[in-house]
């Protein structure tokens, strides 16, 4: 029994069909979710949208319980400790910072991730064929999209010179966004100016710093922290006549000037279709469920979506 493989996708971990079958009474599987809030919830919309298209009925076969972090990574790492403690089925993590807050503080629960960074850089798994451990899930390379964030803005404003951003340097994500935004920033002959915040009480601080005409645009990093603070960051903009670049399309219905990003509900509803293979808690990436179960792939999304106002 120990040597016994277990294959499936994400809606056949929650189901487990071919045991299922046989059990006279089916279970209801328990999945944890964590989200850093805001746009976020998007992907959870995205998989439960993906559930129900592969037949699955929310509340008779799964149960999303979901903990909303608000950007707070010691949240995220509170949730994760507590769903392992409750013996949830698995972890469903909406965004990078989260998944590496749950790895962290936990040790045989498997969890379902959505990263915009790369999860092998990060140390998430050990590669894309054979990530190894307990993580699998989908990568979406939105940081890999800062620098046509960057190329749009300068379409936007032609006479840009100075960006400024705001991330926390603790986290990974925003450190690899920086990098690529800067290298970006040099190309086309911007001023990068970054600055570092690790609460909101901080961002709010340095926002309410910022001088008219000090920048000449706002530009969004991969940060949770920052990402949850929108409407925050748009109102001040507003006053300070700052264009503004986000992440997501839902931060311009709010009033920021522009996004470019995956589409999110996208990215949720390629996680029902994550494949899952293992033994003994361990689990291996392999992208789409299709008819070739050796054909492995990583899993990701293509949607792309520029918004301007």
């Amino acid at each position: 029994m120990s040597k016994k493989i277990f294959a499936f996708v994400l809606a056949s971990l929650i189901l487990a069909s071919s045991h299922l079958a046989q059990a006279q009474q089916p279970k209801t599987y328990h999945v944890g979710v964590i989200t850093t809030g805001g746009a976020w919830y998007e992907i959870i919309d995205g998989l439960r949208v993906g559930l129900r298209q592969l037949g699955f009925e929310e509340g008779k076969q799964f149960v999303l319980t979901i903990r909303d972090t608000k950007g707070d990574n010691k949240a995220a790492e509170e949730a994760a400790r507590s769903f392992e403690k409750e013996k949830v089925d698995l972890i469903y993590t909406t965004s990078t910072s989260v998944t590496i807050a749950a790895k962290r503080v936990t040790a045989d629960i498997p969890i379902v991730f959505c990263a915009g960074a790369d999860p092998v850089n990060l140390g998430l798994v050990d590669s894309f064929a054979k990530p190894g451990g307990r993580l699998t899930g989908v990568f979406t390379r939105n940081t890999d999209l800062n620098a046509k964030r960057l190329e749009i803005l300068k379409e936007i404003v032609p006479k840009l010179r100075r960006v400024v951003t705001f991330y926390d340097p603790r986290n990974p994500v925003g450190i690899e966004s920086s990098k690529l935004a800067r290298e970006e920033a040099r190309r086309l002959r911007v001023e990068f100016v970054e600055r570092h915040v690790t609460s909101v009480e901080e961002l709010q601080a340095g926002l309410r710093a910022l001088k008219v005409g000090e920048v000449d645009v706002f530009f969004e990093m991969s940060d949770p922290l920052v990402g949850v603070q929108d409407q925050l960051i748009i109102d001040t903009a507003r006053v300070k006549k700052l264009p503004t670049m986000f992440n997501n399309q839902s931060s311009v219905v709010k009033g920021g000037l522009a996004s470019y990003s995956v589409s999110r509900h996208e990215v949720g509803r390629c996680c029902s279709k994550v494949n899952l293979s293992g033994s003994n808690g361990n689990v291996n990436m392999s992208g789409w469920k299709d008819e070739n179960p050796d054909d492995e792939r990583r899993e990701t999304t293509r949607h792309h979506t520029t918004i301007v106002t």
